[in-house]
């Protein structure tokens, strides 16, 4: 999949099957679709009828002329046809190597659904929803399923394009598995969760399908907009000719306009330039997302993305590293701080956690030797308990036990021994949980060594993305089942603009409509079953593709390589596109302002002589000026193509700095292009033709 998502704009792969499809696509059933092109298509129609009567000597104008202007309404057409088929052209080979995961497989049809149970051979295709397999070592998954029994890796690079494996396991939030991935130690049984054409996969091959995009909200505002403008210069280009008439009969001189100009001045001030290419744009907004590995199911959830003004993300995996590192030692009085790292070390020494690693790891970063313990017993963790350890066998025989786990669960343990836990290490664990950190008792026998403080790591740069996005008036929630006086401490070192403690998926889903009610686009991601809810009701809704059947269906977008963090990087897509969208909006409408420069003089100097002042790109003569003016608006659709196709570059930029930066670049360059780009048209043709 990554292969094809890695191909070059004009690779000919995509360049060949979009030349024959902007031909195909002049059909008029596709046509009607685009207003503002549909104009154009007519106008090529009508030039090239009035071109074949003028070369049986009917009209005033010369064959050459309205042939040449009716040749490039037509390039305009095929330009913008190009467009839209380049950006379909790259969703469909996101598609078809999607369609080449979809093999006919044969599973293992388990009579019952327990492992062990006698099984016969199953084509994919003819399982159903319900039905229970076994996959083991070696075996493709069939079908989308849930496990419902074993643990084992799984290689998902065909669908993630990561090579690292994946555990999946029954129960939690990491037991569903995706048709077309591979089993690749100890065995699975599954639970199949669809019918034959509703997996995953085909889901994925549905959404990339660019001929399928709906149009979204913001484009029929937009198109709706064009539409108008189309209208309103097509109203006053037909009333030019009986204008033009009555002009040159009460002058009793002159040149009646005639109509391939008007269809020339008609076309080059529509908006032609935004109308050839919005399709194209949103189109590639899908694309997009694809090549950050995100399937959208819509447009719309694209586009929702970009208009997002609150954030809701989880704390663990997203804001933070989700693995408490341990950061520092705190003796208890009398303790030295090399007694207590020797003791947490030997303590964690059996305990395969990241918590119980990263005790061992800062304890040899100390300089504490790794202690031999080859007459000691493992205590393992247990929900009751809250401690782990290791019982060590002295010289003389006896056990010395060391423990670590919560501080109330040390302080119950000291206490069944006689013993009492010292005020100064529970004012030290006070400070730690104070600090957003994990207070971590450690004790030898009946005396408290002291504190390990375990500190959940907000990633690096984090803090400056939220920033970012405050810039852009975007509001970040963490979402946090810790408690509020640490969950208030992480959002202040990761610099979140508020928080939700203890939440419960009741608290997630009160709080998006909360913000809903308030008149604001909500975004969030999950991976559980609980997250289903909240999930459904966030205007953008990222799931995890290692997540829950319910958390994907649930969702407007899967996050194929599920990190959490994706969902800065999809708002920022989602605003590109938006970007993207109003840059060339701004772009072709400034783009019509020079053009009335060139074709207005050219149009009607022969009945008002005076006009010639506004000739002030002075051009060859009339003919040539609209040749050229029509020659440059069917050229700069080709030239903005990859503008189109790539985006704007997102800039973490408010509203008003994003319009000024608009106006500046892409208002003022509308401007200035078309007066350099028509003349230098303009001398090329006065030199060869005129």
């Amino acid at each position: 999949m990554s292969n094809k998502n890695s191909l070059n704009l004009m690779d000919p792969v995509l360049v060949k099957p979009a030349v024959l499809a902007a031909f195909t696509k002049l059909n008029p059933a596709v046509q009607w679709r685009n207003p503002v092109m549909f104009v154009v298509y007519i106008g090529s129609i009508v030039t090239t009828l009035l071109g074949l009567a003028a070369l049986g000597g009917d009209g005033p104008d010369r064959p050459a002329f309205i042939l040449g202007i009716s040749l490039w309404l037509w390039f305009t057409v095929l330009f913008a046809n190009f467009a839209e088929a380049l950006a379909e052209g790259r969703s469909k080979a996101q598609a078809d190597s999607l369609k080449g995961l979809k093999k006919s497989t044969w599973a293992k049809k388990l009579k019952d659904p327990v492992h062990g149970s006698t099984w016969l051979p199953e084509q994919a295709e003819n399982l159903r929803k319900g039905d229970v397999v076994l996959v083991e070592a070696g075996d493709m998954i069939p079908v989308d399923g849930e496990v419902i029994q074993g643990v084992a890796t799984v290689d998902e690079s065909a669908i993630t394009g990561e090579s690292a494996p994946v555990v999946r396991e029954s129960g939690g939030d990491f037991g569903s598995v995706t048709g077309g991935t591979r089993v690749l130690s100890d065995w699975l049984v599954v639970r199949i969760s669809v019918n034959p054409g509703e997996s995953f996969l085909d889901r994925m091959i549905g959404m990339v399908e660019g001929a399928k995009r709906q149009k979204t909200p913001n484009e029929v505002a937009l198109t709706i907009l064009l539409v108008a403008l189309t209208i309103v210069f097509l109203v006053v280009t037909v009333t030019l000719l009986p204008f033009s008439i009555f002009s040159v009969q009460a002058a009793g001189s002159g040149t009646v306009v005639g109509m391939t100009a008007l269809i020339a001045l008609l076309v080059c001030l529509i908006p032609t330039t935004i109308g050839g290419l919005l399709s194209a744009v949103g189109v590639a907004g899908m694309s997009r997302m694809m090549q950050a590995n995100v399937i959208a199911t819509s447009g719309r959830a694209v586009e929702a993305a970009g208009d997002v003004d609150v954030l809701l993300l989880d704390k663990t995996g997203t804001i933070t590293h989700g693995n408490r590192q341990a950061t520092v030692f705190i003796p208890a009085p009398g303790v030295s701080p090399t007694q207590l790292a020797q003791s947490a070390m030997q303590a964690s020494m059996a305990d395969e956690t990241p918590e119980g690693r990263s005790i061992v790891a800062l304890a040899q970063r100390q300089g504490v030797t790794e202690p031999r313990l080859a007459h000691s017993t493992e205590v393992a963790f247990t929900a009751q308990t809250r401690m782990s350890g290791m019982d060590v066998q002295n010289d003389d025989g006896s056990t010395r036990p060391l423990r670590k786990g919560a501080v109330d669960a040390i302080r119950k343990y000291v206490e069944t021994l006689g013993s009492k836990m010292p005020a100064e290490v529970l004012r030290a664990a006070d400070d730690v949980a104070r600090r957003g950190s994990t207070p971590l008792a450690v004790a030898d026998g009946s005396v408290v060594l002291g504190v390990v403080e375990l500190k959940d790591i907000v990633k690096t740069g984090i803090k400056e993305r939220f920033g970012e996005l405050r810039r852009m008036g975007i509001k970040t929630v963490m979402i946090t089942g810790d408690n509020k006086l640490t969950a208030a401490a992480i959002a202040a070192e990761a610099g979140v603009d508020d928080f939700l403690a203890e939440a419960t998926p009741e608290d997630k889903l009160k709080l998006i409509r909360q913000y809903q009610a308030e008149g604001r686009l909500v975004a969030m991601t999950g991976d559980g079953t609980n997250d289903a809810p909240a999930l459904a009701q966030a205007d953008v809704a990222v799931a995890m593709n290692s997540g829950t059947q319910a958390a994907k269906e649930a969702g407007n977008m899967v996050d194929l390589d599920s990190n959490p963090t994706k969902l800065l990087e999809i708002v920022e897509t989602g605003k590109a596109l938006l970007m993207t969208r109003g840059s060339l909006t701004t772009f072709s409408i400034a783009n019509d302002v020079a053009k009335y420069f060139a074709i207005i003089p050219a149009i009607f100097v022969s009945t008002y002589p005076q006009l010639g002042v506004l000739n002030v790109m002075r051009l060859g003569s009339p003919n040539s000026a609209i040749l050229s003016a029509v020659i440059f608006n069917a050229l700069i659709i080709m030239f903005l193509i990859p503008l189109a196709l790539k985006g704007v570059k997102y800039r973490p930029v408010g509203a008003a700095a994003l319009l000024r930066r608009n106006l500046a670049i892409y208002g003022l360059g509308g401007l200035i292009v078309p007066f350099i780009g028509i003349k230098a048209i303009d001398m090329l043709l006065s030199a060869t033709f005129f």
